[in-house]
């Protein structure tokens, strides 16, 4: 039986590795592979960025890297630990404490203020209500939004509500960062506050695996890896820009 805690790996070791991995949805004739013996990683300090056309498995890698779903075979590993392996309590655990996850559509809680909606995952993890506002306010701060803190959701712009979402996917100790096509519904200017802010996380020392159909939010990361048909028809370094 495999063994779900990888912990002993050297401490460089990547913060997210796909290994060979798969994923098929349904059986028989109807099934279908989203991915194709996918294999990646990405370090710590990194932002990674991945293309492609819809349907190519891009949502479906995001969703494997974070522990949203399983793979039918191969092997993702999180910070350490086998996620495939483990029980479903212990990868709800995971997720709270190593993974955040920023939504296409953001999942901000319409009846919580912005502090609120950032100190939740810490309050369901079993933190302290003053310490999850204390790390709630620092996270909310980083992400240059403090001034939001008491306000809800449909009062803030659309981009004071991205940063709110990458304060609840960072807050804590989490250092995995997942983000699906974040700038999809803003401006330009807005579009490129967000990813500054993603590319600010990688350089602190965050592992950032971004998701986006625009060329020029993927020259900030330092990789692009283009999917097509559920595998990866290529990876390159991403071209530099103004940072």
């Amino acid at each position: 039986m495999t063994n779900p805690d990888l912990s002993a790996e050297t401490a460089d070791a990547p913060v997210i590795s796909l290994v060979e991995v798969s994923r098929v949805h349904g059986s028989g004739a109807a099934a279908v592979e989203a991915l194709k013996r996918v294999s990646m990683q990405v370090a710590a300090g990194e932002l990674v960025a991945v293309m492609g056309p819809s349907g190519s498995g891009k949502s479906t890698l995001l969703n494997l890297a974070g522990g949203l779903d399983r793979p039918t075979s191969g092997q993702v590993v999180v910070e350490g630990t086998d996620v495939g392996a483990l029980p479903p309590r212990r990868l709800a655990e995971l997720r709270r404490r190593h993974v955040g996850y920023v939504f296409q559509d953001l999942n901000l809680i319409p009846s919580l203020t912005a502090v609120e909606n950032v100190m939740l995952p810490r309050e369901l993890d079993g933190v302290r209500a003053g310490k999850a506002r204390s790390e709630a306010s620092h996270a909310l701060a980083e992400m240059g939004v403090a001034e939001v803190a008491g306000r809800f959701p449909d009062e803030i712009s659309g981009g004071q509500r991205q940063r709110v979402a990458i304060a609840r996917a960072m807050v804590g100790v989490r250092r995995v960062l997942l983000a699906d096509e974040p700038t999809g519904a803003l401006d330009t200017p807005t579009g490129d506050d967000v990813i500054q802010a993603l590319r600010a996380r990688a350089d602190s020392g965050s592992a950032v695996l971004l998701v986006t159909h625009e060329p020029r939010y993927a020259a900030w990361a330092d990789r692009v890896i283009f999917l097509r048909d559920g595998e990866i028809a290529d990876s390159a370094e991403a071209q530099a820009t103004t940072r």
